[in-house]
């Protein structure tokens, strides 16, 4: 029998190279799948408890502060984050061309995130080549500045993908972009375009050139590295590459790209400046809105709208710098105001003068330099600029008695002292000082108290204190038209002849110590009518007049025009001013006068909106011609409105009627004892003007100084831009009135009745009175 043999083939190879290879692929592919399902299983966990879209569905980004003139000139800004909202309509196609060519040209194909983009970031990146680049889209970025921090981490590049997607599902390509323009910070405190272009350039987004469109796209990168007000070259040659980018996208034609390639761009080098010298209003506006809307005050968007506008706030600013500079002028040198050693090396020099400089700021056209060389006859010096300049002839005959070498060494102009220069009507150069002394001016309308114009001192970034409402003053003999008001009730009238003589008076009578005051010149000239003792401004005049009408009497009376009773004590003092009172108080009392009898209250805002438009409050001024605001009696305003354009016509304040030729102005000035405090107050029917000049810490003006030389010059500088074009008005009598050899009187207290004279006796008025009667005759 024979037997059999099975014969086996060869078993299979488990580790063969093609299966260890499949096996591998395998394993791989499932450990992605279980990583991608972790991922979408996380992420779906994730999406749900994303943040609300509240904030960019419905947004409401912080917005400053803005504060304007009546004619619609911004004049301050309060807020951490300057930004106006515009919206996508209104941001013109340059500027978001601009913005997708180098942000994300493919903002309106992808989702979200532009998968292409990150590959092509990735692949870059990995290879190199060149800078990092990024990948974060328009919608990306959203996200992250709205709900997340910078960090460059795999967790919060996932959360900014989902936020990405989220947005974008809730809101369409246009609105996102439009979130993006006007949230991005771009520097210099500017929060979006419409910011930017105002702050860098000057003017509204909707003007701006492709040019300036790509240097503010350039931004966002890197605000700091791309500002072209702090680098300037950097930000140029980024613009430069934005712009091919436009052009190789087609978004801009070959003429327009060789245009803005060689357009020579304006910047702000002061992106704080605003269109009008008007500190102090801004912040008065700012501290008044403050009270009524609180912390609200610098997010919402608020639109303060004031009563001044640009021409008498230019107007007066000038007026009151002219008038500061006038008296600096007629005062001593005062010498450099520092020193320092300047080294041989010329970069150590140039980084020491940058460095004083720079503490040392200009203020407007007075600029601060650093002198390189001094002699007799010339002065070199170097601006913040660089700039270098001389001066020679009458540009140094301010400051020639401490360019003598036998000047003290410590006041003398040489080598390293710093000094203020500035420039006369040719363009040369003269040294000049920093002003020690302080003024003041204000101007509001007499029919409802809007103000027109307010000066609150010679420069605000040195001296933030506000001289038109916080300084209380001695207002001297600007004061005595509300006593003479006052005894017209008492029946004294402008004819009543009164006694300029010396008069003493005790303790009793003065509330301090025996009293022995005088005049200004210390002239006496006997009996004179009221209306010339007003004129003159004469003390004795005034001391007698509320003397006899009682000073409890005048004080009360003083209140009737805002002035407070307890800084006007009831002595006889109070006849002189030597109370206390502000320039804004002053506006308001004197337009009284202007008025015809109405009590105004001066007032700043007319009216504050939010960033829709919307009116928020308005004001409701008091006017004049409401008899429930009238103060005094129509004849009295007259008769003192009659006396005071006297004063303005051949008085202390004779020089504004010789300047400005109108026959309808009217004031008083006003001295201190010691020339302390200079005033002018005065008005023309429809605005009334308050001057002030003193120092911070009083003390003498100069012997000769007075509200006539001071404070008359800065009104009359005012008023000359102030009234040109407004037609002469003329005062119709009021009811009650009669005239009597040339003088008016109440009908009550004819000629011969009522208060005849004070102290006078039997003694004739001067010859000088007679003569000026005359003239008056004529007048009427």
């Amino acid at each position: 029998m024979k037997s059999s043999q099975t014969t086996n083939s060869p078993a299979p190879n488990k580790f063969s190279p093609k299966r260890l290879i499949l096996w591998a692929f395998a394993s791989l592919a499932g450990l992605a799948l279980v990583g991608v399902l972790l991922v979408v299983f996380a992420l779906a966990m994730a999406y749900p408890n994303l943040p609300a879209l509240d904030t960019i569905t419905d947004y409401r980004p912080k917005m400053p502060l803005r504060i304007f003139t009546a004619d619609n000139v911004l004049i301050g800004e309060f807020g951490e984050e300057r930004r106006t909202l515009v919206r996508f309509k209104d941001i013109p196609d340059v500027m978001k061309k601009a913005v997708l060519s180098i942000e994300d040209d493919r903002f309106y194909q992808h989702g979200g995130v532009d998968y292409m983009g990150v590959l092509r970031a990735a692949l870059h990146n990995a290879t190199g080549s060149g800078a990092r680049q990024g990948a974060s889209t328009i919608t990306q970025q959203v996200a992250r500045n709205f709900f997340l921090s910078s960090e460059q981490t795999l967790k919060r590049k996932a959360y900014e993908a989902l936020l990405a997607w989220k947005i974008e599902k809730n809101l369409s390509k246009d609105q996102i972009l439009e979130v993006y323009m006007n949230q991005i910070y771009l520097g210099q405190r500017a929060f979006g375009f419409q910011s930017a272009a105002q702050i860098y350039f000057g003017k509204d987004l909707r003007d701006i050139s492709v040019a300036e469109a790509a240097m503010l796209a350039g931004l966002p990168k890197a605000p700091s590295a791309y500002n072209p007000v702090v680098n300037p070259t950097r930000a140029r040659t980024r613009q430069q590459y934005i712009l091919q980018r436009m052009h190789s996208l087609g978004y801009i034609t070959d003429a327009q790209f060789e245009t803005a390639k060689n357009e020579e761009l304006k910047i702000k080098s002061d992106s704080t400046a605003f269109g009008v010298h008007a500190e102090y209003v801004a912040e008065m506006a700012r501290q008044l809105v403050y009270e009524q809307f609180k912390e609200d005050t610098y997010t919402r968007g608020l639109n303060v709208f004031t009563t001044i506008t640009k021409a008498d706030q230019d107007a007066a600013y000038l007026a009151l710098r002219r008038g500061v500079m006038d008296y600096e002028r007629r005062h001593p040198y005062r010498g450099p105001e520092s020193y320092i050693e300047i080294p041989n090396d010329k970069t150590e020099a140039d980084e020491a003068i940058e460095a004083e400089l720079a503490e040392k700021p200009d203020s407007d056209d007075i600029v601060a330099a650093v002198v390189l060389s001094a002699s007799s006859s010339s002065v070199t010096a170097v601006l913040a600029s660089g700039e270098e300049i001389k001066i020679t002839g009458p540009g140094l005959s301010f400051a020639s008695s401490w360019l003598s070498a036998k000047a003290a060494p410590n006041r003398r102009i040489r080598r390293g002292a710093l000094i203020r220069v500035m420039q006369d009507g040719s363009s040369d150069w003269k040294i000049t000082q920093m002003p020690e002394v302080e003024s003041a001016f204000v101007a509001a309308s007499t029919e409802d108290g809007a103000i027109k114009a307010l000066v609150g001192g010679f420069d605000y970034n040195r001296n933030k204190f506000n001289h038109v409402t916080q300084a209380w003053r001695q207002p001297g003999s600007s004061f005595k038209p509300f006593i003479y008001s006052a005894s017209l009730e008492r029946g004294l009238s402008p004819a009543t002849l009164v006694n300029d003589a010396p008069i003493s008076f005790d303790a009793g009578q003065t509330g301090g110590q025996a009293w022995e005051p005088k005049n200004y010149d210390a002239k006496y000239e006997g009996p004179m009518t009221m209306r010339r003792g007003l004129t003159k401004s004469k003390n004795m005049i005034s001391i007698r007049i509320l003397n006899r009408i009682g000073a409890r009497y005048g004080q009360e009376y003083a209140t009737r025009f805002g002035f407070d009773a307890e800084k006007n004590p009831p002595y006889l003092t109070l006849a002189l001013g030597a109370g206390a009172t502000t320039p804004l108080q002053m506006a308001g009392a004197y337009a009284v006068f202007a008025n015809g009898g109405y009590r105004i209250s001066p007032y700043l805002i007319s009216k504050v909106t939010d960033s829709a438009g919307k009116v928020l409050s308005e004001a409701r001024p008091e006017r004049a011609g409401m008899e429930a605001n009238r103060v005094i009696d129509a004849r009295n305003a007259f008769l003192m409105d009659s006396m005071l354009k006297d004063v303005a016509r051949y008085g202390t304040a004779a020089k504004a009627q010789a300047t400005l030729k109108r026959p309808d102005i009217a004031g008083k000035t006003g001295t201190t004892n010691d020339s302390i405090d200079a005033w002018f107050a005065g008005y023309q029917p429809k605005v009334v003007g308050i001057a002030w000049m003193g120092y911070d810490q009083p003390k003498n003006l100069g012997n000769k100084e007075t509200g006539g030389g001071l404070a008359l010059p800065i009104w009359i500088g005012y008023m000359q831009t102030a009234l040109k074009g407004v037609p002469v008005e003329e005062r119709e009598v009021p009811p009650g009135l009669i005239m009597a050899n040339g003088e008016y009187y109440y009908a009550e207290n004819p000629p011969g009745t009522g208060v005849q004279s004070l102290d006078v006796g039997t003694t004739p008025a001067p010859a000088e009175q007679k003569q000026q009667d005359a003239v008056r005759n004529e007048l009427f």
